[in-house]
């Protein structure tokens, strides 16, 4: 770099080409930045334009932003709309908070024959079709991308179970159209009571502190949900086993050595415990009681002359 005679304290300094290759962009593109006026004008000294550490955040900031999404148009008027007293890093710091993934899933590379080994017979034109559809897959040349490992892992898990994959795809289809609606009412309740409570009138910091508070809700919202299907899963679970139990419960059976009772035999203790007592004498009695004189005492038989009788 050339040096201008003029002693600088104001930091490093750079002409435009030291300037557009410390950032990794083209003179080009530097020149068509400042015309778009996303960058602030370069300190002059003569017919020399300087440019300093705050121009090369610029651009990597910039360069940030389009690499999330934004057009060059938008990316102009929030810098303008954050130039008035503010700093463009708080704007990148929102910007990242409102738009990292809130997911934390590591997509997984499959071969044919690693598909093959977690789902076997299962790997089918229609459910690779499916998969596809509900996008937990794509396709990349001869492989296959899976989104998520952890749904990877469960989806394989419950085919070796015994559950069909077009069943677990059918299932994962609901899942996706359930936390969809749980999204939004997430999505609604933050920017109701959090974003845009604060963005009628949002001071120099708020937006840092905003950016703090959307990091702090996020597991929150994440904790809510688990906490809601697990106990529904409770509550479902305990339904479906009664309802299981109640179909499988047996009938009381006899004993199986109890002879079969004869269908006119008298029950054993059906004679009223006063029989008994209302039988006749001569029945009730024991015999000798009953007999006549003689054959009770034949001795006094023979004292009256008598015969006894045989």
């Amino acid at each position: 770099m050339e040096d201008s005679g003029e002693p600088r304290d104001r930091g490093r300094e750079y002409r435009m080409a030291e300037l557009a290759k410390e950032a990794g962009v083209s003179v080009r593109t530097l020149r068509f930045y400042r015309e778009r006026r996303l960058l602030p004008p370069p300190r002059r000294q003569g017919r020399i334009a300087w440019y300093g550490d705050a121009h090369l955040a610029r651009l990597r900031t910039v360069a940030a932003l389009l690499e999330r999404g934004h057009t060059l148009g938008g990316i102009a008027d929030l810098i303008a709309a954050w130039e008035n007293g503010r700093d463009v890093g708080e704007l990148l710091g929102l910007e990242s908070a409102l738009a990292t993934p809130w997911s934390e899933e590591t997509p997984v590379r499959l071969t044919p024959p690693e598909l093959a080994d977690s789902f076997g017979a299962d790997v089918t034109a229609d459910n690779l079709a499916t998969a596809l559809d509900i996008g937990y897959i794509a396709v990349d040349g001869d492989d296959v991308v899976h989104v998520s490992r952890r749904l990877l892992d469960a989806s394989a898990a419950l085919v070796r179970e015994g559950v069909p994959l077009s069943a677990v795809l059918a299932t994962g289809r609901e899942v996706r159209r359930h936390v969809d609606a749980l999204a939004d009412l997430f999505t609604v309740l933050t920017r109701t009571h959090v974003i845009d409570a604060a963005a009628p009138d949002l001071p120099a910091g708020a937006a840092t502190r905003l950016a703090e508070a959307l990091d702090r809700l996020r597991p929150l919202a994440k904790n809510v949900v688990e906490a809601e299907l697990s106990m529904a899963m409770d509550r479902r679970v305990t339904t479906e086993l009664d309802a299981w139990l109640s179909t499988r419960t047996p009938a009381p059976a006899a004993p199986a050595d109890a002879p079969p009772a004869p269908a006119d035999a008298p029950a054993a203790d059906s004679t009223p415990d006063h029989a008994a007592d209302s039988a006749p004498d001569a029945v009730a009695r024991p015999a000798a009681d009953s007999a006549p004189d003689a054959v009770a005492d034949p001795g006094a038989a023979s004292a009256r002359g008598e015969a006894p009788r045989r």
